[in-house]
């Protein structure tokens, strides 16, 4: 049993890629946590569309166990975290489960906007941070000049600075004596009520509900009877144990640690993020704060290809749901995509992560409708709604006001790029709050409309900048604007899924786009197709999609209009008529896509 005085509790906090999986690899080589023959990179992503990306999803923990230099064994519950600001949820509520934080910094790129970020909510959460300088065995890597950045941007004293690679290996020690000497150790009374906090949980086909816990006070063991706070529901604790990184079981976890408890607990719905867990007769213990819930920042429709396939694609969801708390989804039905359902994420890089599982993983063909946000609309009888789906705006006469959410962007790029990100945040309707320096980068704070930026802000944020500018935001407020639902008509019947939401000033330019864009991607039928952008009732943008020509007059000799040829013009005329009345005009799925993407 380890003494509270030897835990050690602490997250790996950095941008994406400077290096946190794999410091977390070389510490678990380090002390032994796997055999030389179980190693493999990026041991902590388990999914496999983390270890394709090479990106981090999930936050994942691990106990190991160390003996210093002084010759004591220390325990350390090590939590790696994600890196991109869709996760940063992801990132909150681990560094609420322990007492320190390793800041990770590629010592050749610097610090970045997600450094600033993470080390934001580290200092939130009353965090001890030691910066960590990574990759210096690069040969572009320039300790003394990221040194002053962490120094300058971050504020924090660089006499104490790591510089490691954990590639190779080097340093690794010395983090790890670092760890055991400057980390404080957790605070906790062993012989207290239990109080713990529920950090996370996840679905198993074989153990049920998986959740993982920090114990702050008191003991959990296995056949206890537990409950959970705010959900109240009472269960029977069935094993108990922590990572290593192997699920390994053990009698109890202590106050001061992280383990994993498990006890026949079907659905993850009951098992709320930031729970407290305390014993099921105790009603004197207060709640720990926990942290807020995830809120959907973007929504979008998901509707199966083949009308057949919903019914799979609601299971696939629900299955999805159980390993991921942060998404929602509601049952939607739409007049051009039939039925489906209207999904919410933290971001566009989470949608895609979504998508792709969902293709992957239960072999679903989808249609994606355009990503929106939630406005909320203000009307004259003076009530309120909160509008996910532009095909559901209601009428204009009974509109008194839309709002649309605001965000605070942190850019940092190097200064030969300045000039072109500006222009973009200005294209975007943005305003500039603030702009500093250091050294050769520049660090932008811009306020920005969510709408602007959730379709391709971040590609074209990387391209005009050669990939070096890193973004990162956080929601604002709602703010007022002159905002219109701009809709699409294919041969005069309304396409919903093509509905867009657009600042006034911006429509018409979008709706010449939108139709143009249209116009190349429809087949051409045996009739002409109009296509027409329009805002309420007023048509703003049209096109034609030719129609296919017979030339039924050509087997006619003689010259003139004879009353043969107006004849059978007239007959073509008719049928053609018909054919546009009752004729169906199929829009392709990558015109879907394409329309919502044009600049």
């Amino acid at each position: 049993m380890t003494d509270v005085k030897n835990i050690r509790n602490f997250s790996i906090i950095a941008h994406i890629d400077h290096g946190k999986s794999t410091l977390a690899d070389r510490l678990i080589q380090f002390c032994g946590g796997l055999t030389e023959r179980e190693m493999k990179e990026q041991v902590l992503d388990s999914m496999d569309i983390e270890r394709e990306r090479g990106i981090t999803i999930k936050a994942q923990t691990v106990r190991l166990k160390y003996k210093a230099k002084d010759g004591e064994t220390y325990t350390l519950n090590i939590i790696d975290t994600p890196g991109h600001v869709d996760f940063s949820y992801e990132v909150n509520r681990s560094l609420s489960a322990c007492e320190a934080s390793l800041l990770v910094v590629d010592a050749s790129q610097g610090v970045e906007a997600q450094t600033l970020a993470n080390l934001y909510q580290a200092v939130e959460n009353d965090h001890t941070i030691i910066p960590v300088l990574n990759k210096i065995d690069l040969p572009a890597a320039e300790p003394e000049r990221v040194k002053d950045q962490i120094k300058d941007i971050l504020g924090i004293d660089t006499s104490n600075v790591l510089e490691i690679s954990a590639k190779s290996g080097l340093g690794i020690e010395d983090v790890l004596e670092t760890v055991v000497n400057d980390f404080p150790p957790p605070k906790g009374i062993q012989d207290s009520p239990l109080k713990a906090l529920l950090v996370d949980s996840w679905y198993d086909a074989y153990l049920g509900v998986v959740i993982l816990v920090r114990v702050i006070d008191g003991v959990i063991k296995k056949g206890m009877e537990i409950r959970f706070h705010q959900a109240d529901t009472k269960h029977l604790v069935e094993r108990v144990g922590s990572f290593t990184p192997k699920m390994v079981a053990s009698d109890d976890i202590r106050s001061g640690e992280l383990g994993f408890i498990t006890a026949a607990i079907k659905e993850v719905a009951q098992t709320k993020v930031g729970d407290t867990i305390v014993l099921a007769n105790d009603k004197k213990t207060k709640p720990l704060p926990g942290f807020k819930p995830s809120q959907p920042v973007v929504f979008c429709g998901l509707f199966p290809t083949n009308a057949a396939d919903f019914k799979f694609l609601k299971d696939a969801l629900s299955k999805l749901k159980l390993n991921d708390s942060s998404f929602h989804f509601e049952q939607e039905t739409s007049a051009a995509l039939g039925m489906g359902f209207r999904c919410g994420f933290l971001g566009l890089l989470h949608l895609e992560i979504i998508v792709e599982r969902l293709d992957r993983e239960f072999d679903i063909d989808l249609i994606t409708t355009a990503p929106s946000v939630i406005y909320n609309i203000s009307l004259n009888d003076n009530s309120s709604l909160e509008l996910h789906n532009p095909a559901d705006m209601p009428e204009v006469m009974k509109i008194k006001s839309i709002s649309e959410p605001w965000i605070k962007a942190t850019i940092i790029c190097p200064e030969e790029y300045l000039g072109s990100i500006i222009s973009l945040c200005e294209d975007k309707r943005g305003t500039q709050v603030e702009i500093s320096y250091s050294g050769a980068r520049v660090i932008l704070t811009y306020k920005l409309p969510l709408n602007e930026i959730v379709f391709d802000f971040y590609d074209r944020l990387k391209s005009i900048s050669s990939g070096y500018a890193s973004f990162d935001y956080e929601i604002d407020k709602y703010i007022e604007s002159d905002l219109v639902k701009l809709s699409v008509l294919v041969n005069e019947e309304p396409v919903d899924a093509l509905s867009i939401i657009v600042h006034k000033n911006f429509a018409e330019k979008k709706g010449r786009a939108v139709c143009e864009k249209l116009k190349e991607l429809i087949p051409r039928h045996q009739f002409h197709i109009p296509i027409q952008a329009a805002i309420g009732g007023k048509i703003i943008a049209r096109e034609t999609v030719r129609g296919y020509r017979k030339n039924v007059i050509d087997r006619i000799h003689g010259g003139g209009a004879t009353d043969r040829k107006r004849k059978l013009l007239d007959k073509q005329k008719k049928g053609k008529q018909r054919l546009r009345t009752f004729g169906k005009v199929d829009i392709p799925q990558e015109a879907f896509i394409a329309a919502l993407k044009v600049e």
